[in-house]
């Protein structure tokens, strides 16, 4: 009966956020309370519940306050002099343009939202590609590579997502694949040297500047100037890398560095209370909607762990895996990863694809958290900006200009190669078991 219900609430989860007919926080709430209930469990489903949000309640308290630490920095213009120096050091030479595109789309992807990253990104760089006549699609692509490879942050989405389907620690997840994020970002760089240096080559300019000119500044809002507080640039950066350093190197909780750094910045950029209290409503509906998602997934992994349906569905699927494919899911779960993109939404596939193959892959004694190591080497990493079951990926090809179907096979191949060196570098460094 456990095993059925299991399998059910799986079923009818995916069917639902797949359809979009439900949404993804009443689905992973409703459902996994109703099959609990159906299999007998009675009030214990409540205690279920609660032990999956007490599980959860780090993961989601530290998303929380690292939307609101980004969002503030942003707002204080602390991207700005980063952004502009980028685009007037890039000139007119094709080659610094496609590589300033993607170190710009990285920098900016540090508060791991694309949609931000988007509406900076490519129309900050999209006058220059317009103005000499550059392929647009590789200004898609090489915007969607930049924040692809970025989507690993641990603040970011997947990483979030994975950490909280297997109820890891965020840096446990995250370090390990810290060394293979970096080889991707370098194989990102040379896919942009690649595409300047072809489209030099197509339009027959060379890599040379065409001519000189002092480039494009970022366009600022009379709203956005009273926010910010140039004067504090280098404030604001010491205190970025000082909350990642904390962060990365796992001194304290991963929330507490966010939440002092939220502090600390709204503290010196804002000192008075009113402008504290309008930078923080500015960000409360990002901040609220994805913290509400990850409470809900603590009610499902809750239900699902507690009451052992996992366990049951886990070692039902092992019983059919040969010894040989049930120690090698943690590669192939990372060469799939990306392309799984086109398939599931994050939701639906950290929150219920990804903990029963994990569990399965205990049963061949291979690390539930490797099968979740290999998942965020592609899925809605490197292939968010591809699918399109992500909002995030039409306003990327609205803003730059190019079609849905364009864009995806001009740019797969190489979000794919993206995952395959990242997994590559994985396995080399036995993060990814073989």
């Amino acid at each position: 009966m456990i095993l059925f219900t299991g399998i059910a609430i799986t079923v009818i989860l995916l069917a639902l956020i797949l359809s979009k007919k439900v949404s993804a926080l009443s689905a992973l709430i409703l459902v996994p309370i109703i099959g609990s209930l159906i299999a007998g469990f009675g009030l214990d489903t409540a205690e279920f519940a609660v032990q999956g949000i007490k599980n959860i309640a780090p993961v989601v308290a530290m998303f929380v306050f690292a939307i609101l630490f980004f969002g503030i920095l942003t707002d204080a213009g602390m991207f700005d002099p980063i952004i502009n120096t980028i685009l007037r050091l890039v000139g007119r030479n094709l080659v610094k343009i496609t590589i300033g595109t993607a170190i710009l789309s990285m920098i900016v992807h540090l508060d791991g939202s694309g949609a931000v990253t988007f509406l900076i990104a490519v129309p900050a760089m999209l006058p220059l590609f317009e103005k000499l006549k550059m392929d647009k699609r590789v200004l898609a692509c090489v915007v969607a590579l930049g924040a692809g490879t970025m989507n690993l942050v641990p603040w970011g989405g997947p990483t979030i997502r994975a950490a909280t389907a297997l109820q890891v620690e965020i840096t446990e997840l995250y370090t390990p694949v810290m060394i293979p994020q970096l080889f991707g970002i370098l194989f990102v760089l040379v896919i942009a040297w690649y595409l300047g240096s072809k489209e030099a080559k197509r339009l027959q300019l060379g890599s040379m500047d065409v001519d000189k000119d002092d480039g494009y500044q970022k366009k600022v809002s009379e709203e956005e100037k009273r926010m910010r507080r140039p004067q504090l640039f280098w404030f604001n950066i010491v205190l970025t890398i000082a909350v990642i350093v904390l962060l990365i190197r796992g001194i304290v909780a991963p929330a507490l560095p966010f939440m002092l750094g939220t502090i600390i910045a709204l503290m010196v950029n804002y000192p008075n209370l009113k402008d504290q209290a309008s930078r923080i409503d500015s960000h409360a509906k990002a901040a609220l909607l994805m913290a509400s998602i990850l409470l809900a997934a603590g009610v499902f992994t809750g239900i699902m762990t507690e009451s052992g349906m996992i366990s049951e569905m886990a070692r039902a699927m092992a019983n059919v895996i040969p010894d040989g494919a049930g120690e090698q899911i943690p590669l192939i779960m990372a060469v799939t990863s990306m392309p799984l993109s086109f398939v599931f939404d994050p939701d639906s596939f950290y929150f219920g694809f990804l903990p029963v193959i994990s569990e399965v892959a205990g049963q061949f004694n291979v690390e539930p958290i490797s099968v979740g190591q290999a998942a965020i080497l592609g899925q809605m990493t490197t292939g968010f900006p591809l699918s399109p079951l992500t909002a995030t990926t039409f306003l990327l090809i609205g803003l730059a200009k190019v079609d849905l179907a364009e864009h995806q096979r001009f740019t797969f191949k190489y979000a794919f190669g993206a995952t395959i060196v990242m997994t590559i570098v994985s396995i080399l460094i036995g993060t990814i078991p073989i």
